[in-house]
């Protein structure tokens, strides 16, 4: 079997792409984030998870390599990584009894011989109506600096909705695990 490599600094994704049992090593894309003007958050999430599996492949000897990158929205308004407990706040606030689309791009990538498999998975995640009070108990709880929209629906964060509609649940931690197993299997890989 080709090496296989995770184009991810992402814990997350680490930790997920562990469950399939599968020896990868994960690489550092060193793709830079930015936002195109009039692009869709679906299109964005597939250009940058394609734009890092092709940062690494070019390095990589032939390996298969998977990137990975997911966009938060709220309506028309993106939903960053919030950094720091205030912006955790405000965007939850902003959350509060609305939904919010999460689209998790996955791309399967080899250069020798040729593949490229690319998917995008859609959650939508309904939130309850969240007080102030709930918001910051949640925020000092459990500081999920580092996750769009400011929660963990892995964790406690779950108590924050009132449902999740997703063909994929792995896919709103990050990493759309259903389909990455298959494309996995299509390259020859020995999954249950």
């Amino acid at each position: 079997m080709a090496r296989l490599i995770l184009a991810s600094t992402s814990r997350y994704r680490r930790e997920l792409l562990a469950r399939l049992g599968v020896q990868f090593e994960c690489v550092p894309p060193g793709v830079p984030e930015e936002h195109r003007r009039g692009e869709s958050p679906a299109d964005r999430a597939l250009r940058l998870a394609t734009e890092k599996a092709q940062a690494v492949s070019l390095k990589s000897g032939g390996a298969l390599v998977i990137g990975a990158d997911q966009v938060a929205c709220v309506g028309t308004e993106l939903l960053d990584k919030p950094g720091d407990a205030e912006r955790a706040r405000a965007q939850l606030s902003l959350l509060s009894g609305r939904a919010a689309h999460f689209y998790t791009a996955c791309v399967l990538l080899r250069a020798d011989p040729a593949l490229h498999a690319a998917h995008v998975d859609t959650t939508t995640v309904v939130f309850r109506t969240l007080s102030a009070e709930e918001i910051g108990r949640y925020v000092e709880r459990e500081p999920a600096f580092d996750c769009a929209g400011g929660f963990k629906a892995e964790a406690s964060g779950i108590a924050l909705f009132e449902c999740i509609e997703s063909q994929d649940p792995t896919a709103l931690i990050g990493l759309p695990l259903i389909w990455l197993a298959g494309a996995l299997r299509e390259a020859g890989y020995a999954l249950p």
